[in-house]
This record gives C-alpha cells, sequence and structure tokens, in this order.
C-alpha cells in the first residue's frame, strides 16, 4: 500500500531488501542510490555511504545487492540487517541523486521496503511532486521505542550534494572509498600456467562476486576501453550470462535473452544487472554471485556471446575481473580470436567441498550452422538443457 509523504509504519522483521526505484528512457536523468547511515543526526564519515561503487557497509548490516533494469524501470536493491546495525546508528536513509538533470526528467520514483525472507512488501512510497531537485530523501529506517519503523520522507536539494550535506553533514556528500579488503595480494591473474585459484583460500568467502568483462578494439588507440554492454564498434550488442548446475541438480541459464536474469535473493543465486543493447549505461553489465550461497552451487559457467552487430570476436583484446567483496580481485585476458566464433567460455566456476574455485577458460566456440552460441555452449560443456527460440 502507498505512503503519504510524512507517513510511517512499522518494521517488525530483523532483515530487510530495500528497493530504490525509478523510470527509464529517453530523455530521463541517469540516476544514482545510496543508503546513508546517521548516528545522532549526522553521517559520520564516507564509510557510513553505502552505494554501488562501495557496496558494504564496514559493519556488514547494509548492502548494496546490485541493479537491475527491466520494463523500463531502474532498481537498486539494498539489504539491511536491523538486528545487527551498530546501536549509535539511529537511522538508514536512502537517497537517490540525478546525474544530469532533475527529478523532474525521472519517472516513477519511489522506495520500497520488503521482507527479506518472504519478499512480502511492508512499505511503499511514490515520489510523486519532485520538480527542480537533483537529490533525493525518499524514505529512512529509524528506531523507535526499541524497534524500528520506516518514514516516507520525499525530500530533495535542488543544490544536490551541497544541500544534503548541509542537512546531515560532510560525510554524506564525501565521494565513496574503495571497498576494504583484508590484507593480501593485490590481484590475482591467472594464465594458462596457473589457470585456477580458490576464492576461500584468498579469504572470499561471503558477500557478492562481481563479475565484469574489459575489452577495447584492437584498433582503436590505446587505452580505449569499455565495460561488458558498451558496444566495442558501433551497433555490436554483446551479452553476459552463466551456465548454472546447483547441488540439488538443477540447471539453467542466467541470461537477457529471454528475460532470464535469476536472482541474488533465491536460487540460482546468480544475477545479471539488465541488458545494456547500445552501450550507452555507463556501468554496462555485470554479473552477480552470491557467495554466501557458496554451498548451494556445483558449477557455473560464465560466458559471453554476440547477440548482434557483428561475425566473430576477432579484433577484440579483452580482460575478465572478478571482484569479490573480501579477498583479492581475480582477472585474466583472452587471448586472440582466430576462429568465427559468436560464444565465448569465460570461466568456469566449481565447489571443491571448501568454497568456489575458478578456473580460466578464455575457450572460443564456433557454432555449427543453424545451432545457437548457447546450444553450441551445452554441449561443449555437457550441460543437458533443452533450448527454445528466445529473444529480448
Amino acid at each position: 500500500m502507498g505512503m503519504l509523504k510524512g507517513a510511517n509504519a512499522p518494521i517488525s522483521v530483523r532483515t530487510v531488501r530495500v528497493e530504490v526505484v525509478r523510470g527509464s528512457g529517453p530523455g530521463a536523468s541517469v540516476t544514482d542510490a545510496c543508503a546513508l547511515l546517521t548516528a545522532e543526526g549526522r553521517v559520520r564519515s564516507g564509510a557510513d555511504t553505502v552505494s554501488r561503487s562501495l557496496p558494504v557497509h564496514p559493519s556488514g548490516a547494509v548492502r548494496h545487492e546490485g541493479r537491475r533494469s527491466a520494463g523500463g524501470t531502474v532498481t537498486d536493491t539494498f539489504a539491511v540487517g536491523l538486528g545487527v546495525l551498530d546501536p549509535a546508528v539511529e537511522r538508514v536513509l536512502f537517497t537517490a541523486a540525478a546525474e544530469d538533470g532533475d527529478f523532474g526528467r525521472v519517472p516513477d520514483v519511489h522506495i520500497r521496503v520488503l521482507d527479506a525472507a518472504d519478499g512480502s512488501e511492508l512499505a511503499r512510497y511514490d515520489s510523486r511532486d519532485a520538480t527542480v531537485e537533483t537529490v533525493l530523501v525518499l524514505g529512512e529506517l529509524y528506531r523507535r521505542h526499541g524497534g524500528w519503523r520506516f518514514r516516507a520522507v520525499g525530500q530533495g536539494w535542488a543544490d544536490g550534494p551541497a544541500g544534503l550535506a548541509a542537512a546531515y553533514g560532510a560525510g554524506a556528500a564525501e565521494p565513496a572509498a574503495p571497498a576494504t579488503r583484508p590484507a593480501g595480494p593485490g590481484r590475482v591473474t591467472l594464465t594458462k600456467q596457473a589457470p585456477a585459484v580458490s576464492l576461500a583460500k584468498q579469504g572470499s568467502t561471503s558477500g557478492t562476486l562481481h563479475v565484469n568483462l574489459n575489452w577495447q578494439m584492437r584498433q582503436e588507440p590505446r587505452g580505449r576501453r569499455a565495460r561488458l554492454g558498451r558496444a566495442p564498434a558501433a551497433g555490436v550488442d554483446l551479452d553476459l550470462g552463466a551456465l548454472y548446475e546447483l547441488a540439488d541438480g538443477t540447471k539453467g541459464v542466467v541470461q537477457a535473452l529471454g528475460n532470464s536474469f535469476g536472482s541474488l535473493h533465491r536460487p540460482p543465486y546468480i544475477h545479471l544487472d539488465g541488458d545494456d543493447r547500445t552501450g550507452a549505461a555507463a556501468d554496462g553489465e555485470n554479473l552477480s554471485v552470491d557467495l554466501d550461497h557458496a554451498a548451494a552451487f556445483r558449477r557455473i559457467l560464465v560466458f559471453v556471446t554476440i547477440y548482434e552487430g557483428a561475425a566473430s570476436f576477432a579484433g577484440l583484446h579483452a580482460t575478465v575481473t572478478l571482484r569479490p567483496q573480501q579477498g583479492a580481485p581475480v582477472d585474466f585476458a583472452l587471448d586472440e580470436c582466430t576462429v568465427p566464433s559468436t560464444v565465448c567460455a569465460l570461466a568456469l566456476l566449481t565447489h571443491d567441498g571448501n568454497g568456489l574455485v575458478v578456473r580460466r577458460e578464455a575457450r572460443y566456440l564456433v557454432p555449427d550452422r543453424g545451432v545457437s552460441p548457447q546450444r553450441t555452449l551445452d554441449r561443449a560443456y555437457g550441460w543437458g538443457l533443452q533450448w527454445t527460440p528466445g529473444r529480448k
């Protein structure tokens, strides 16, 4: 049920998911979402800001769990463990910032609070009167008489971060610092000679594992790179995806084709963050794996396909990076493609009884005439799925 501005509602569960949602489309401002933790009414430092670039609060109680695009909307999801928040934290505010305009150009801005256990909606507020504001506080979770409540705030500032900082402290406007990682090697690079690494041995046993593919076309000036989803040449649409097999024998695929984006909060515990078909999105496409459910996986095969715009990966120089929230990032380069390939197996993740092991595949496959890239991948790795034509 939608709430009026200023209304509040009790939150009786210990763990919630908060979704900050806004419409997308031609002319709409690009937006970003943050969670701000306050003590005595102020954001103490940049460490109390949780966003896509700094996805986990040092306490672990608030996490940014990904962004997805579907049905003309963009959703940032936060997980909040109300029962484990530092007692000094009185409020968790959820903000949205318009990066290239104001909220008069952003349709369907709203916030939802969900029970993390069953997904039921506990509260919702729709912002309907924003015009020149460039930053909005949509809602807040706050302590009251030993429990928690949610308030629909709907307050904004036309001067953006400056207005937010004046209201909640300078920490609210500080740029996010890199995520804190335990001491250890700064990066693990996989090669043909040393193609595998155990995430558990690197200290990566919990949180979210983010997978990205960066590339550049060899004919472009050196240094010009783009994330997966940003077209290496005009009109090229690359799609990141994953075949999965769970410990209980369940098999499937996460990919944009057929809108099979998966889920981070329930099986298969893998989520694809939307589908950037034009390369216009600054963050491109991202695949996330929930390491808190690592024992649920038997194997995951991360792959990339050419959906349209090119006949092969020839001329592509690419690097795959897997970034866990804890432990060192893992990366490796793809070899130059010398065959007419439209599908590449990037990495195979398997469970060895202790945790996930990442193996560099970097394997270009050539589909037979009339055989889809996905079916070709399935045959090569013996997945045994039944495939039907799909579109997006």
